[in-house]
């Protein structure tokens, strides 16, 4: 699978204006956003604990910038089933308890990221941070897609908003997810490397705060 066109991996990348720009509105926001939720945050871990019967916060490893590894913080929004492991997840995945459900549908859980997006490992916008064994195993040019740090969102999580529902319709949502969705993600994702501006950055995020 070959998506980019032209040029390596590296002249994709941002231009280090580009990158540094991105990087202060990160930090001033990251932090402003610790400041007004951490309360939120807290009452969400502490219900979270309670309902999953285990620590409140989610934390696994994920692919950040440079195919480096990072621990993504989340709210815990499942519980462990007997006979069920897989990494994708569909609306009607059976280890969604109804608060994680509602956590999940309210954005509530992705809220501990904001950590994430102030130590440097995330960016507001980006790629979402997959587990290892899909943005890992990009090659040649497609790994541009690694020279920017994962984001809490972006136009590739704004047009898949609906992935649950979508893999949930699937006979094989593995396959489907695998052969159809992350290719998809991928060419959303290099286009937005290749047309970045902090504009768009900030377009992203009121549509999904707002949508």
């Amino acid at each position: 699978m070959t998506i980019c066109e032209g040029g390596s991996a590296e002249s994709w990348a941002l231009k280090p204006i580009q990158a540094l720009m991105k990087r202060v509105f990160d930090l001033v926001f990251a932090l402003l956003g610790l400041t007004l939720v951490w309360w939120l945050i807290v009452i969400a871990w502490l219900a979270a604990t309670i309902d999953t019967r285990s620590n409140g916060f989610f934390i696994q490893k994920r692919v950040g910038r440079n195919g480096s590894t990072f621990r993504v913080v989340k709210i815990k929004t499942m519980r462990p089933v007997a006979s069920f492991d897989t990494t994708v997840t569909s609306r009607v995945d059976p280890r969604i308890t109804p608060l994680g459900a509602f956590f999940r549908r309210t954005k509530i859980d992705e809220l501990p990221q904001l950590w994430n997006v102030f130590v440097g490992d995330m960016s507001f916008v980006g790629p979402r941070p997959d587990v290892p064994g899909f943005a890992d195993q990009l090659q040649g040019e497609e790994r541009a897609m690694l020279s920017i740090r994962p984001g809490i969102t972006g136009p590739a999580t704004l047009k898949y908003r609906d992935e649950e529902e979508i893999l949930a319709a699937q006979a094989n949502p593995e396959a489907y997810n695998r052969d159809v969705i992350w290719p998809d993600k991928v060419r959303i994702n290099l286009d937005y490397i290749r047309d970045w501006s902090l504009r768009l950055d900030v377009q992203y995020i009121f549509q999904t705060v707002f949508h």
